[in-house]
């Protein structure tokens, strides 16, 4: 049965992957599949070339290659999906991480911390929590007395 034809992998709202951008290999899967597992190519190898996709601007393409460089090779991120037995599930799998995967490294970088001081009360706590757990080693330490 022939996959419908899709417009694009949607990553973010403002973000869609053209399909024509997109390269699907399929192999023979090592997972589950009972008889057909040897004759099926149900194995989906999703590659999409980040270095020279039009849809990205060039510092979207800056933050997509620096976060995602340990898995680029030659600017081409691969996905893998071979977890399910059929193969347009696992064709729907590979595209579902692979549009994780660069909506996360799209995403706009955390606000930097500011560092603010420690307020007055919670340095008393801390130095009398302190206090009692020194007293309470001191006491289990020290010898018992005898009064005689």
């Amino acid at each position: 049965m022939p996959s419908p034809v899709r417009p694009g992998l949607p990553v973010t709202p403002a973000l869609k992957i053209p399909r024509a951008e997109l390269t699907e290999r399929f192999s023979r899967s090592s997972g589950p599949g009972g008889q057909g597992v040897n004759t099926t190519d149900s194995r989906v190898e999703l590659s999409w070339d980040v270095g020279r996709s039009a849809v990205l601007s060039d510092v979207q393409r800056q933050r997509v290659v620096s976060r995602l460089a340990e898995r680029l090779v030659d600017g081409v991120l691969t996905v893998v999906a071979s977890e399910h037995r059929e193969q347009r599930r696992n064709r729907d799998a590979a595209a579902r991480r692979l549009a994780h995967l660069v909506a996360d490294a799209l995403a706009p970088p955390p606000q930097a911390r500011r560092a603010t001081r420690a307020t007055r009360g919670s340095q008393e706590r801390r130095l009398t929590t302190k206090k009692q757990r020194s007293a309470t080693k001191q006491l289990r330490s020290s010898k018992p007395r005898r009064d005689d």
